[in-house]
């Protein structure tokens, strides 16, 4: 059985060669990808398995994200600190915690029970307490605690819904997965320039579950 200082070595490779090595240099970024024991939010027969470069089964046909995604996602927020960020497709809480690490407030949907309960207490085990997990469908937001700095989106959707484009902060940016297949899709980063008008920036091709909802795929 792996030990804490093991977890920890694992951690600081992880941040090392899989983060710092392709780009991704931003104090913050990197000192959250430290911080969060990612052991803790996969399923105990892959602990072991945490810190390996891909993603990780963790029930209900859903995935925690490679690390690598998780940090560009977490990037591409370009968060400073203090900021209200909504996390969309919580799963077992790990890109939350990341998050967490950075913005003030995280609104969190997951749209599986047994998910988004296995998500609060593992976020509530590791001590986040400014995280919100809630059940629902993600693609609708979380309009009464709009709008939000910063917008993650951890499933792959047809289009940029609507109603998560409206909820985002006048200089926020939304970062999602969009791909006319539930295969690949490219992730985009959308920036909200003014009341009507926003920017689109391509980050590269991705491969997610598909974001399912009355904005997503049905």
């Amino acid at each position: 059985m792996a030990s804490d200082t093991d977890f920890q070595s694992w951690r600081q490779s992880m941040v090392d060669y899989q983060i710092v090595s392709r780009g991704i240099d931003a104090p913050r970024v990197v000192e959250a990808m430290r911080r969060v024991h990612r052991e803790a939010f996969v399923p105990e027969n892959l602990k072991a398995e945490a810190y390996a470069d891909g993603p990780l089964p963790i029930g209900s046909g859903q995935t925690i994200s490679q690390p690598y995604i998780v940090a560009l996602m977490v990037d591409a927020l370009d968060l400073t600190g203090g900021e209200k960020v909504l996390d969309i497709g919580t799963g077992s809480g790990y890109a939350a915690a990341v998050l967490a690490c950075i913005a003030g407030e995280v609104f969190s949907i997951e749209r599986i029970p047994e998910l988004a309960q296995q998500a609060r207490e593992n976020l509530a085990n590791e001590g986040f307490d400014n995280v919100r997990v809630r059940c629902g469908d993600g693609t609708l937001g979380w309009p009464e605690e709009a709008p939000f700095d910063g917008i993650a989106v951890a499933a792959g959707a047809p289009v940029v819904p609507e109603a998560l484009k409206c909820q985002l902060a006048i200089g926020g940016h939304l970062v999602i997965p969009v791909g006319s297949g539930q295969v690949s899709q490219s992730l985009l980063r959308i920036t909200r320039l003014s009341e009507d008008t926003y920017s689109r920036q391509d980050l590269g091709g991705v491969r997610f579950v598909p974001l399912l909802g009355e904005q997503g795929w049905s």
